[in-house]
């Protein structure tokens, strides 16, 4: 009798070990990259009592250097179907209609040397080692895209558009 408790309890665990097996070996399915959020939720290890899971917004300092040097920036808007681009300069804090379409661009804080932490969104330096622009486009009145741009790296985070591309060129001095 006892020979038989010692089998039936090793056939329940092996069939266990061997059911959660076959869990971990399923592939998990994989989702298309969205675009970073300007807030982020915290991980529960990191947040104070009472705040896991809510986003904490990040804050955007713009360094003093910076707002002293660089007041301006440089788009490229192209027209696909044409495969036209053309280039505009646009001051940082406006907004730009972009000429022969339905966008309007607002153009929020240049950071030449985009640094970002748990907190904050900063400029490293003044100097242009990674450009990077927030900004809001509107089509026909609607946010359409809302983030920032890198002029280095212009595949990170783009704007899509079906119709128009827009990128940052670079941050012009003032």
């Amino acid at each position: 009798m006892k020979t038989m408790k010692v089998i039936a309890v090793g056939l329940v665990l092996s069939v266990i070990v061997v059911g959660c097996k076959k869990k971990e070996e399923q592939p998990v399915p994989k989702t298309p990259m969205q675009q970073a959020p300007m807030s982020v939720p915290m991980q529960p290890s990191m947040a104070p009592h009472g705040t896991a899971g809510q986003k904490v917004e990040k804050k955007i300092l713009v360094p003093d250097s910076v707002k002293a040097k660089w007041n301006k920036v440089k788009f490229a808007i192209e027209d696909k179907a044409s495969k036209k681009s053309s280039e505009y300069i646009v001051n940082v804090g406006s907004e730009f209609k972009a000429p022969n379409t339905n966008l309007r661009i607002v153009v929020g804080e240049f950071l030449p040397d985009f640094r970002m932490d748990e907190t904050t969104i900063t400029s490293a330096s003044d100097m242009p080692n990674n450009p990077a622009v927030r900004v809001e486009v509107f089509e026909n009145g609607k946010t359409i895209f809302k983030g920032w741009l890198y002029s280095k790296f212009p595949a990170i985070h783009p704007f899509e558009h079906k119709k128009y591309g827009i990128t940052l060129k670079e941050g012009v001095k003032g």
